[in-house]
């Protein structure tokens, strides 16, 4: 549905206009956001939002061609579905089981030996074992014709893989297989009145920044206006591409709640809510003094005394005896 925004006001909030929508993609427009906003989205929904795939690989046999470190590869980066995974599957880290268990992992299994001839092992040979969080969390992705999935490898004659593996939940800044999307497309500006590529190019800028087919959605500036540079970009382009393991728009929904997040939590920090005295930080909480693994100095040390300061409360300080003689700060038992 088209307005005449002519006589309407500028609008006070992002404005979204999605252009395509299909199962495993999303073309719309955000506008009326500063380009740090939309930045800051394009960058969590590629490295923020919770995904799952193939962690531990436990290979009890493989007599194939490919070493055990490329077939759990491999294996790492088949897509997984991991509808709902933000809810129903805890991070390793915070779950409290010694090892792994329902909540945080979910078990699948591989066994293929080849009888006669070639035999191609495809995404469709895991099965999901035991018990799991929903229906359809740690299945393979397939989304081909013919129902097989990706390849995983070939076996002759004789050859076998067996092996069990560990979906566990995590996000594309661990790990490039836990990213949720093929790629996001992002452009802002596409008939340069900005100026900005006028300074990035090589040799002809007209032919490597060829106009695109979002510079239909906003008019060219006039030529013989002066230039305002003052202007900021406010309407962006996004283009999100799944990989099946979730929903566009739950891609997209899942980057917003990730940067509500951290936002929340940069703003409780400043605010010092955590000690109850507002516009201050402890140091040595954010230093991680709280953490029981911190590092303690031993006793006879205080603040006022490094290790090689002066004084025998070190037991390295200054011409201190060590079993290779005195230290560089003192007499050496060689003559140094």
């Amino acid at each position: 549905m088209e307005y005449d925004m002519v006589d309407m006001e500028e609008p006070a909030g992002p404005q979204v206009t999605v252009r395509e929508a299909e199962v495993n993609r999303v073309d719309f427009r955000l506008s009326s956001v500063d380009l740090a906003v939309a930045n800051s989205l394009r960058r969590s929904i590629l490295a923020e939002v919770p995904n799952v795939a193939l962690d531990l690989i436990e290979i009890e046999s493989n007599t194939s061609v490919l070493p055990d470190e490329m077939l759990a590869h491999r294996l790492g980066m088949i897509p997984l579905i991991a509808k709902n995974c933000d809810q129903d599957l805890e991070y390793t880290r915070d779950c409290d089981c010694e090892d792994h268990c329902v909540r945080c992992s979910v078990t699948l299994s591989l066994h293929a030996r080849c009888g006669n001839g070639i035999m191609p092992v495809y995404a469709r040979d895991l099965v999901v074992q035991g018990e799991r969080m929903n229906d359809t969390i740690g299945d393979p992705v397939i989304t081909d014709p013919e129902g097989k999935g990706p390849l995983i490898c070939k076996l002759r004659k004789g050859q076998e893989i067996k092996l069990t593996c560990l979906a566990k939940k995590g996000t594309a800044k661990e790990h490039a297989k836990w990213a949720p999307t093929a790629a996001v497309g992002f452009e802002y500006d596409p008939n340069n009145n900005l100026r900005h590529v006028d300074y990035w190019y090589e040799q002809d800028p007209i032919k490597e920044w060829p106009i695109s087919e979002n510079a239909a959605w906003e008019p060219a500036a006039n030529p013989d206006q002066p230039f305002d540079y003052d202007a900021q970009p406010t309407t962006y382009y996004f283009d999100v591409e799944s990989i099946g393991n979730l929903e566009p728009d739950t891609i997209i929904q899942q980057g917003i709640i990730c940067l509500q997040r951290k936002l929340a939590t940069t703003v409780s920090v400043l605010q010092g809510e955590d000690d109850g005295q507002p516009g201050q930080v402890e140091d040595h909480d954010m230093m991680g003094a709280g953490d029981g693994d911190a590092y303690e100095p031993p006793e006879g040390i205080d603040g006022n005394l490094t290790s090689y300061g002066n004084g025998a409360a070190s037991a390295w300080g200054a011409s201190a005896q060590t079993p290779y003689g005195a230290t560089p700060y003192g007499q050496s038992a060689y003559g140094f």
